[in-house]
C-alpha cells in the first residue's frame, strides 16, 4: 500500500456511520410528543431492541470518547437508577401495552458500577413492565479491574448472554499513558468468573493508535487476549478529538502514531488475529467461525448499529437513560445528555428526548446504502434504488467521490455495484461517505478513516 494512497485517505476524518443519518444531525424536538407517538406506533409483538445508558465510572481514562461522568461515591448512581425506573415505567404507560422485548444492550460508563440487586432488579423492571419475548439476547459492558464476583453471578442470575470487556491494551507504558492499569491476570479473573456464571459469550475491545503503541505491542496485546479465547473481538482506532472530549488534552499527542504507524497497527492486529483463528468481521470486528456474527456475515445479514456490527435485525431500539439515542420506523430520538437535565424531565412526568430526527424517503436509501457497504465490502445501488423507488444514477452519477477512489483503484464500479478492493478495506467508511448527503454540514469533529 503506498504512502500517498494512506496519507491521502488515511488522514480523512470520517463518522463511523453506525447511524445516517448521524448524531451531529439531530436537532432539538419543536414539538416534545413525536416520541410519544413514535412509541406508540410500535407494531404489537414486533421483536425489539433496548439500550440503557449507565454514565459513570469510578476513574476516567484518558482515551474516552463516551458519556461519563466520574464518582467514588454510590449516591448519584443510586438517584441515577431511581430515575431510570422511573423512566421504563413512562415508556411502559405511554405506549399503554407490553412490547416485545428480544434485545437488550447495557453500555456505559461502566454498567457493572451499580450493585448486583440493582442490576437484577434493573432486569426485573424491564422484563415486567416493558415485556420479553422468547429468547431475549442480553450484553452488558464491562470494566474488568471492577468486576466483583458477586456482580458476574447477578449477572448469569438475570439472564445476560453476553459481555463485552475493556482491555485496548496490555502494554503497561501504553495502559499508563491512558490512565487504565489493567493487568492480563485482572481480566483473566474476570473472564473466568463470567464463565462460572454462565455468562459464556465474551467480547474483547482492543484499541490501536493510542500513545506509545507500536505494532510489537499490539501484537502482544493480541497474543494475550486470544490466550482467554473471547468469542468476538472489536478493535477500533483511537479518535482523538480533545476540542470535543477535553479529558483528552492529558494524552500527549506527540507519542500518538499517524497516519502509517496507525495502518501498520491495525493490519498487524487483524493478521494476528486470523492466524489464531478469528475470521475478520467488516471494518473493525473480528469472531471465531462458529460465532453467529461470522455466520451472519458469511450469509449476509450482518447489521450495524451504535454497537457496531451486530446481527440484531430489529427495526426499533428503545433508548433508555441520559444520552441514549433511540431508532424508530420514523427516525431517532436522542434523550437529554446531561444527567440532571434527564433526571429534570423524567421527575417532571414526561420523557426526556431532547433531539430527533424524522426520516425521509431518500435518507432510508442512502442508509441502506450506507450499512451495506460497511458490512459486506460492496453494495449493488442498483438493486437497492429499485427497492425504495431511487434511479442508481442518483447517487453514483456525478458523484466526485466515488470517482475519486475508482480512479486511485480502490474501488471498483459495475453494472450498478460498487465493491471495495480487499487489500483497501481500511477505506470503506470514505466509500460509506460517497452515499452521505449531509458530510460537511456539520461542526463536528470526526475519527480519522484509519
Amino acid at each position: 500500500m503506498s504512502q500517498a494512497i494512506m496519507e491521502k485517505y488515511g488522514e480523512a476524518r470520517l463518522p463511523r456511520y453506525t447511524s445516517y443519518p448521524t448524531a451531529p444531525h439531530f436537532a432539538p424536538l419543536a414539538d416534545k410528543s413525536v416520541y410519544s407517538d413514535w412509541l406508540c406506533a410500535i407494531p404489537g409483538g414486533e421483536r425489539t431492541s433496548v439500550y440503557l445508558h449507565i454514565p459513570f465510572c469510578r476513574s476516567m481514562c484518558w482515551y474516552c470518547g463516551c458519556h461519563t461522568t466520574i464518582t467514588e461515591r454510590d449516591r448519584p448512581i443510586l438517584d441515577y437508577l431511581d430515575v431510570l425506573h422511573q423512566e421504563i415505567e413512562l415508556v411502559a404507560k405511554t405506549k399503554g401495552e407490553t412490547f416485545s422485548v428480544g434485545e437488550i444492550h447495557f453500555g456505559g460508563g461502566t454498567p457493572t458500577i451499580i450493585k448486583p440487586g440493582e442490576f437484577v432488579s434493573l432486569m426485573d423492571a424491564l422484563r415486567s413492565r416493558l415485556g420479553f419475548t422468547g429468547q431475549v439476547n442480553t450484553a452488558v459492558e464491562i470494566d474488568p479491574r471492577t468486576l466483583t464476583e458477586e456482580m458476574a453471578a447477578a449477572l448469569g442470575q438475570s439472564g445476560v448472554t453476553r459481555a463485552s470487556l475493556g482491555v485496548q491494551s496490555f502494554d503497561p507504558v501504553v495502559q499508563k499513558a491512558i490512565n487504565r492499569i489493567q493487568s492480563v491476570e485482572t481480566t483473566s479473573l474476570a473472564v473466568e468468573n463470567l464463565r462460572k456464571a454462565g455468562v459464556s459469550a465474551l467480547n474483547f475491545d482492543l484499541i490501536y493508535g493510542l500513545p506509545f503503541q507500536t505494532v510489537e505491542s499490539c501484537v502482544a496485546t493480541v497474543q494475550a487476549a486470544v490466550g482467554l479465547r473471547p468469542d468476538r473481538l472489536a478493535v477500533f482506532g483511537y479518535a482523538h478529538i480533545p476540542t470535543f472530549k477535553k479529558h483528552q488534552r492529558m494524552i500527549d499527542e506527540a507519542a500518538l502514531p499517524d497516519a502509517v504507524q496507525r495502518s501498520a497497527q491495525a493490519e498487524a492486529i487483524a493478521a494476528a488475529l486470523v492466524a489464531a483463528g478469528y475470521d475478520r468481521i467488516g471494518l473493525d470486528h473480528f469472531a471465531l467461525p462458529g460465532d453467529e456474527l461470522a455466520l451472519a456475515q458469511r450469509e449476509g445479514r450482518l447489521h450495524r448499529n451504535f454497537q457496531g456490527y451486530t446481527t440484531d435485525d430489529c427495526s426499533t431500539l428503545i433508548g433508555l437513560g441520559a444520552s441514549s439515542i433511540g431508532k424508530y420506523a420514523q427516525g431517532y430520538i436522542q434523550n437529554e445528555v446531561p444527567p440532571g437535565l434527564y433526571a429534570g424531565r423524567i421527575a417532571s412526568g414526561e420523557l426526556a428526548a431532547a433531539k430527533g430526527y424524522s426520516l425521509t424517503a431518500e435518507d432510508r436509501f442512502r442508509a441502506e446504502l450506507i450499512e451495506r457497504v460497511m458490512c459486506d465490502f460492496s453494495v449493488d445501488v442498483a438493486s437497492i434504488a429499485s427497492r425504495h423507488g431511487f434511479e442508481p444514477q442518483a447517487v453514483l452519477e456525478g458523484n466526485a467521490v466515488l470517482d475519486e477512489l475508482e480512479q486511485d483503484g480502490l474501488i471498483a464500479v459495475d453494472n450498478g455495484v460498487v465493491r471495495v478492493e480487499e487489500r483497501y478495506r481500511f477505506i470503506v467508511r470514505s466509500v460509506a461517505s460517497a452515499f452521505d448527503a449531509y458530510l460537511g454540514k456539520s461542526a463536528r469533529t470526526f475519527s480519522k478513516a484509519a
